[in-house]
This record gives C-alpha cells, sequence and structure tokens, in this order.
C-alpha cells in the first residue's frame, strides 16, 4: 500500500484505488477477533461508525463518522478534491496534506484500517508536493509516536466548529519535527561514513566495533553522553579487564576520545572527524 501510494504519487485516487489498499491491509478477511464480520475492499456497512471508549454500558463517544447514506457522496467529493487539487497554485502543498488528512479520516469510509490508509494518503499528497517518490521523512511514523496527541487534536478538532486552524498549526509542527528527525539521520549516516572511511584500516575487534556502532547511530541506546567502561563491558559483552583494553586501544587509535572527569566515572565518546575526511 505504502509503495503504491508513494511510488505512484502522480497516479490519480480512485474509490478502486482506496479499496484495493483495503484488501492489502486485510488479505485474509479481517480479524479473527472482530465482533462481526470485516467488510474488505468496500466501503463500510449501515451501522454507525463511532470512536469510544469507557465501559459498554456507558462508552464515552469521541466522534461519530458520517452515516452510510451521506458516506458514499463525501467520499466522492473528497476524491475529486484530491485529484483535482494536486497542481493548484492557490493552495499550498503541505496545507493540502493537512487537509487531506483531517478529511479522510473524519469520513472513515471503511470498517478498519482506516488510519493507516490516512497516513498513507497523507504521505502520499507531501509526495505529490515535493514532485518525488524518494521519501527522506515520513509523516505516517512521527503521528505513530505522538499518537496520544494526535488523537487529542483530532478529537477537538472535529468535535469543534469548522475552523481547522488548531489542526493544521499541529501538523505542520508535526511534519517540521518529522524533517528534523530525518535531518539528523542524514547528519549521522554521512558522520558514520566518514568515519569509517577515517578508520577503515583501524584493525578493529568484532566487539569494538560493535560499540563504535552503536555509539555512531545515537538515538535513545546511543549513548548520548559518552560510554562508561562498565558500558562498554555490557554491551560488548566482554570482561571488565578486556573492556579496558578495549578502550585504550580506541583511544589510541583515535576513534574514542577521553571526556571531562576521570576514574570510574571516565567516559569516552567518538572523536572529532575533520571536515576534509
Amino acid at each position: 500500500m505504502m509503495i503504491d501510494a508513494i511510488e505512484q504519487h502522480a497516479q490519480p485516487l480512485s474509490l478502486e484505488r482506496l479499496c484495493q489498499w483495503h484488501r492489502w491491509l486485510f488479505p485474509a478477511g479481517g480479524s479473527e477477533f472482530a465482533v462481526r464480520p470485516l467488510i474488505v475492499g468496500n466501503i463500510r456497512g449501515e451501522e454507525p461508525m463511532q470512536v469510544v471508549s469507557g465501559r459498554p454500558d456507558n462508552p464515552t463517544v469521541h466522534f461519530e463518522a458520517p452515516d452510510r447514506q451521506r458516506l458514499e457522496p463525501e467520499l466522492m467529493m473528497f476524491i475529486d478534491w484530491f485529484n483535482s487539487t494536486r497542481d493548484a497554485p492557490e493552495l499550498d502543498p503541505l496545507i493540502r496534506a493537512a487537509l487531506c488528512h483531517l478529511w479522510f479520516v473524519t469520513l472513515h469510509p471503511f470498517d478498519d484500517g482506516n488510519g493507516r490508509i490516512t497516513r498513507a494518503l497523507t504521505d502520499m499528497a507531501l509526495a505529490q508536493g515535493d514532485h518525488q517518490s524518494i521519501r527522506l521523512y515520513a509523516m505516517s511514523t512521527v503521528i505513530l509516536d505522538q499518537r496520544h496527541e494526535y488523537y487529542r487534536i483530532l478529537e477537538q478538532t472535529q468535535r469543534g466548529s469548522l475552523d481547522v486552524s488548531i489542526w493544521i498549526q499541529w501538523f505542520l509542527d508535526t511534519l517540521e519535527g518529522a524533517m528534523v528527525q530525518a535531518q539528523k539521520k542524514v547528519d549521522r549516516t554521512i558522520h558514520k561514513t566518514r568515519f569509517w572511511e577515517l578508520h577503515r584500516g583501524a584493525s578493529l575487534s568484532p566487539e569494538q566495533v560493535k560499540v563504535l556502532n552503536r555509539l555512531l547511530d545515537g538515538g535513545d541506546n546511543g549513548f548520548e553522553n559518552g560510554i562508561s567502561a562498565s558500558q562498554y563491558q555490557k554491551v560488548a559483552k566482554v570482561s571488565k579487564a578486556t573492556a579496558t583494553r578495549h578502550l585504550v586501544q580506541l583511544v589510541e587509535k583515535g576513534c574514542l576520545v577521553r571526556m571531562e572527569g576521570g576514574g570510574r566515572s571516565t567516559r569516552y565518546r567518538i572523536g572529532s572527524i575533520r571536515e576534509d575526511s
């Protein structure tokens, strides 16, 4: 589904294409845990489509999608709008992606999988705005990471007036976060490549390579504040003496540098890489 949405972003959207995405999401015909049979590859039936929480005998209805009678004409209106505004000069492509997301998820046209299809449509709209299928960032990933805030702002918008300014502001802030994350990943990849080009003849042990890659990759498990001998021991699965010896060797070879502090508190980080290396 995502490959079709991104790589074929220039192809028109249609109801059949959306239904095909739905079939790809549920190739086995739905979940065995579903209360009733899932309608796969077609828009939902006559039953009300509600987003609820709480006890079954006293549920809280957060949102109710348009009923079946209104759904099909409104869905066709959305598809026409999506196709006709792809290159509209008067509509900013980022605003268009935000409106696309809100509109489709509000229609909630399928029995299940609406969130995933909405996120695919959003990335498709952004790909159309960039005029390329190579994506260095994915809005869908960031939305999943911030799902609680996403549901809060979505409910606030859907239950409010027709003013969608708050939603658009949140969407653009989140999109900026996705781009910042992507830029950090690109920078880390370049930094890692330069590091290994500089140290390709260093004759390192597999354990040393493993720890260096962990530091270079960063992230939640990347020891942003440097790595200690005890942490090296755990990551490399070596003895205390071996960990100390490995760290001394890495410092001597210029792979690591000692950070401020001493004794048991000594920590090590990746050494600086020359811009021309």
